[in-house]
């Protein structure tokens, strides 16, 4: 299906315009003209999506679940026009986009099938006790019900798996809540023809116009009022760490404070114990670079840092990573902002006492190349810079004294998404002692693997402790993300047909 330029807001089925305007930063091919919305179109998205919410918060999970598979359908109609102008806004490659479009409309299908079955509602039943001494109980009922109206931040670094119909979308519509997404302005072409794939679902599935909307913009105001907005009931978020507190923030100071599940940042520590480091040096030196530098390094699980002993397996690593790394030729990042931010934050690296440069890849423009470092954990421990996640192909060796050392630098990281122990079978023992502060740090735990890649799965976990992301309770990738938009309500002594229909016996 051909893509037709519109450079307007979807707003309740309606294409509209603002009197502002900006123009994309295509990485290949003609810059376009999107409109630029604030207050007044976020208003009008927002009151649609609570009109929206009285009918769409009530239908049916196999209604919800039909329309989920639309959008997954609609997509797909439009898969070659969505990879032509992602590849040509972004810069990534093909086949990156192709599996990143499987991977978002597999969760959409995923998530239509967990509520199909009723898993997400945690549904409970306390039957009445009329004869109970010394009181009677009364008949307690409880299911999960949907929060109303989300805003939803479009991530620059997925265009498509963690924005317009991304996880945040899909979990929020799988709950029964209305969305408004604000694109992300790295990708607005893209992100206007998956609104338009959602606005076809919405359409030939019969549900409320409201139900989805789709503003874009660059000022910040634009974010401010959305989620300002007294009708919004949660955000969720991926990006900085910066932006995504600034927005934190407004969220806690509105008169009524909403939940903000926002995933900022990670530099998700790699721990080389000694037998896994000893046999396998080169072979995890090289694997590391590999996942270093996969998508330019722009992967929130990116394994920035890897922590390890010194001794000649160490060594071993850091040539093997060294060569790996120096193999990977500097491609365009996301944005020419991103590309700048990379290369302050690899000159800070840098000029950071005690920090050895292993490579440093040419970078210029919004072109940019891996940039290797090493610093001793002593040096690591006593400046907290450097445990700060740096957006880009960057990452950093700590090397310690011994394990002590190593478990010290697990004991001071901050929160983290993941956190991998490369280990031998005789390291066992000591993988016993990381786990338990891991298991503390980060929301997930890997054993001998990278952790680029998360898997769309029930068990998944993406999220963490703070700064990983605002709520440590909460995931952004997996069925468990459904229940974010989701509240518990207990109906006491509720005749059946006033109950919800979830919680009906017939």
């Amino acid at each position: 299906m051909a893509y037709e330029h519109k450079g307007k807001h979807l707003i309740a089925g309606d294409w509209i315009g603002s009197d502002d305007s900006f123009d994309s930063q295509p990485v290949t091919g003609p810059a376009l003209s999107f409109a630029a919305g604030g207050a007044e179109e976020v208003d009008r998205a927002a009151r649609a999506a609570e009109r929206a919410f009285s009918t769409y918060g009530n239908t049916s999970r196999a209604a919800r679940a039909d329309f989920l598979e639309a959008i997954a359908e609609e997509i797909e109609g439009r898969g070659a026009e969505i990879t032509r102008l992602g590849c040509a806004e972004t810069g990534l490659p093909a086949a990156r986009l192709e599996g990143e479009r499987g991977r978002t409309t597999g969760q959409l299908r995923l998530f239509a099938a967990h509520i199909r079955e009723g898993r997400h509602l945690d549904r409970r039943h306390d039957p009445a006790l009329p004869e109970r001494q010394p009181l009677p109980r009364p008949d307690l009922r409880m299911v999960q019900r949907p929060l109303g109206p989300v805003a939803v931040f479009g991530a620059s670094n997925f265009p498509l798996a963690f924005s317009t119909a991304g996880g945040d979308t899909a979990s929020a519509l799988a709950a029964g809540c209305p969305v408004v997404v604000k694109g992300h302005p790295a990708h607005p072409a893209t992100g206007e023809i998956v609104a338009e794939a959602i606005a076809a679902a919405v359409a030939r599935s019969g549900m409320p116009p409201g139900t989805f909307s789709f503003v874009q913009g660059t000022s910040h105001a634009l974010g401010g009022a959305l989620v300002q907005h007294p009708l919004i009931r949660a955000v969720g978020f991926t990006g900085s760490l910066a932006g995504g507190r600034a927005l934190f923030d407004l969220c806690a100071a509105r008169p009524e404070p909403i939940p903000f599940f926002g995933e900022l940042g990670s530099v998700n520590p790699v721990f080389l114990l000694p037998a896994a480091l000893a046999s396998r040096a080169t072979e995890l030196g090289a694997a590391w670079a590999a996942s270093l530098t996969m998508g330019v390094g722009q992967f929130c699980t990116k394994p920035g840092i890897v922590v390890a002993a010194e001794g000649p397996g160490l060594e071993a690593f850091t040539q093997a990573a060294a060569r790996a790394a120096s193999d990977v030729a500097a491609s365009a990042m996301l944005t020419e902002g991103i590309a700048s931010a990379f290369g302050r934050g690899a000159a800070q690296v840098r000029s950071r006492p005690g920090v050895t440069e292993i490579l440093n890849a040419p970078a210029e423009g919004r072109q940019a190349g891996p940039a290797l470092f090493q610093v001793s954990a002593r040096d690591w421990l006593a400046q907290s810079a450097l445990a700060e996640e740096v957006f880009g192909p960057l990452g950093l060796v700590v090397t310690a004294s011994g394990p002590e050392q190593m478990l010290e630098v697990a004991r001071s990281l901050k929160g983290q998404l993941t956190a991998t122990l490369q280990l031998d079978e005789a390291d066992t023992d000591l993988a016993r002692e990381f786990v338990p502060v891991l298991e503390h740090k980060a929301g997930r735990v890997l054993v001998n693997g990278f952790p680029t890649g998360v898997e769309v799965a029930d068990a998944m976990v993406h999220g963490g402790p703070y700064p990983a992301s605002t709520n440590f309770g909460a995931t952004s990738v997996g069925t468990l993300a459904i229940r974010r938009f989701l509240r518990p309500v207990c109906y006491q002594n509720m005749p059946e047909r006033l109950l919800p229909a979830d919680l009906r016996d017939d």
